[in-house]
């Protein structure tokens, strides 16, 4: 209990500004809406969970490597990045540039027209999708083609797929003819701004491993002992500044399909805010109690799990970012659907090696 205390304690907290914010704004503040604005928030707060569970796993898969200082680091700056930055900034940015408004003419809009502020941000969906989802799918792809990971969950399939490993850029090759039949099936007057987005996403992918590579200066030495860590997702440094951008930017990675997906819920920014946040903060506990309990060397396919989730909403963000509709609660559903399956697969697994 006590690696969620300070969430718990958060929460209570994040509620009573949101029951605050029900009974004092809007023209139909009073109690009636304290109680829907709670039960709003609730239930962002338990879908960014469901969505980011495979976000904690694989955060932990990385931290677990690093020094008490960049622990310390990300779960301090990574945890504000996380809540203000990406759940609410951000978004604010994205509609700031893409409206030509700075940034507290946006606030204000999103306080006093949020209907209007979420046409706006939604109205950009296809770039964000294709962004999040090819940084995603990169994540995905470098685990399944790692020919220096012994773990194999379903050991025909990953067999094979690591070989590939030694093709050059093969994960990139696979993004972008992804990428290439998203843009197929989005409009014509989108199709240009579409593909930029998603080659950033793979631009920035790459990017932070060139930092991190640059920044620390990792031996080939190095490089050899982070390919035997099981189940590792990429070659970018445990530890460091590289490790600390790229956890960040694949926190922000999953926060836009959160983000994106609350609007459908209500289109109140301080209520999203709240909601989101508390999701945000139980996903940095779980990522502290699977690090400090060794809860991933306990249950060998976890971490594998994971990142088939991380797939499935990789191809989840690209096709709806052609139009498609995924309900959220779907969404959330498949990566715990995941989780479990990997747990339990884990627990099989266990049980045979002591029989045998």
């Amino acid at each position: 209990m006590k690696h969620f205390r300070f969430s718990i304690i958060f929460t209570i907290i994040c509620l009573a500004l949101s029951a605050w914010w029900g009974l004092t704004h809007g023209p139909n503040a009073g109690l009636s809406m304290m109680l829907k604005v709670l039960l709003i928030t609730t239930v962002l707060a338990v879908m960014e969970v469901s969505l980011s569970f495979d976000n904690a796993v694989v955060n932990a898969s990385v931290l677990r490597n690093w020094d008490e200082f960049w622990k310390k680091l990300f779960l301090t700056v990574g945890i504000l990045v996380a809540v203000f930055g990406m759940r609410l900034i951000f978004p604010l940015l994205i509609v700031g540039v893409t409206a030509d408004m700075g940034m507290i003419e946006v606030a204000k809009l999103a306080l006093n027209d949020p209907k209007t502020y979420s046409e706006k941000l939604l109205a950009h969906h296809a770039e964000i999708a294709a962004f999040g989802g090819m940084f995603l799918m990169l994540v995905f792809l470098n685990f399944l083609f790692d020919d220096g990971k012994d773990t194999h969950w379903f050991h025909w399939l990953e067999t094979h797929l690591s070989n590939l490993a030694n093709i050059p850029a093969m994960s990139v090759f696979v993004s972008l003819i992804a990428l290439l039949i998203m843009a197929a099936f989005v409009p014509e007057q989108q199709k240009l701004i579409v593909i930029m987005a998603g080659i950033w996403g793979i631009v920035v992918y790459i990017g932070v491993q060139v930092l991190g590579h640059l920044l620390e200066g990792s031996s080939e030495d190095d490089e050899t002992d982070e390919k035997q860590v099981s189940g590792t997702s990429t070659n970018i440094v445990k530890a460091g500044i590289g490790g600390f951008l790229y956890l960040e930017v694949l926190d922000a990675s999953f926060s836009f399909d959160g983000v994106i997906g609350a609007f459908a819920i209500t289109s109140d920014v301080v209520v999203i805010m709240l909601g989101l946040a508390i999701g945000a903060m139980f996903v940095r506990s779980m990522t502290i109690y699977l690090v400090e309990k060794g809860t991933l060397e306990a249950f060998i396919y976890l971490e594998h799990g994971a990142h088939y989730a991380i797939g499935a909403l990789a191809a989840i963000m690209l096709y709806t970012g052609t139009g498609g509709h995924v309900p959220e609660v779907v969404t959330g559903l498949i990566g715990v659907a995941f989780i479990i399956w990997a747990v339990l697969s884990s627990i099989a697994y266990s049980k045979k090696q002591t029989q045998a």
